[in-house]
């Protein structure tokens, strides 16, 4: 009897590891087969829908047109339209609004803003603002409780909106 005896089989060889920018180009083309997928599903499942013009969204209280925009920063920005909402809506001291619609400074910060932090960025100013003639403010409220009228308030706009505009905030 012959017995055949085959040579051990020798152990599978490890898989090289790929090199960063051929893995980078792998999963370019595979993002790319992906993307094109979506595309046309997009296209595809959007075919009904029929065109529509798109929404102008305007500010309720000043015709989009008049709105002057005078400041590119931020919270700068944000103190200017702030002050034009106190001019629009009202005044209001004791209270964030009152029954006529009138409204007070933090309010009126608070509407305008796109974002707490905003808006908290904006009140910071506003008070340093108002800080530097008024040592004794302690809060921007208990400040404009003790105001006779808007105009002390919307100076402490003016000067918050230059002290950001300065600062480049």
């Amino acid at each position: 009897m012959t017995t055949i005896t085959r040579a051990p089989a020798s152990p599978p060889k490890a898989p090289t590891p790929l090199d960063l920018d051929t893995r980078l180009a792998l999963t370019e083309a595979s993002m790319n087969v992906r993307l094109d997928e979506a595309a046309v599903a997009f296209e595809v499942n959007t075919a009904h829908v029929p065109a529509t013009p798109p929404v102008e969204i305007t500010v309720p209280h000043l015709p989009q047109a008049t709105i002057p925009r005078p400041y590119r920063t931020p919270i700068a920005a944000l103190l200017h339209r702030a002050r034009l909402r106190i001019e629009a809506d009202g005044w209001c001291r004791d209270n964030l609004y009152d029954d006529r619609g009138a409204i007070c400074p933090v309010r009126a910060i608070r509407l305008e803003a796109g974002s707490r932090s905003e808006a908290d960025g904006a009140c910071v100013l506003l008070l340093e603002a108002i800080q530097r003639d008024f040592r004794s403010a302690e809060t921007i409220p208990s400040w404009n409780a003790v105001q006779r009228g808007p105009q002390p308030v919307l100076a402490a706009f003016d000067r918050a909106t230059q002290l950001a505009h300065a600062r480049n905030q």
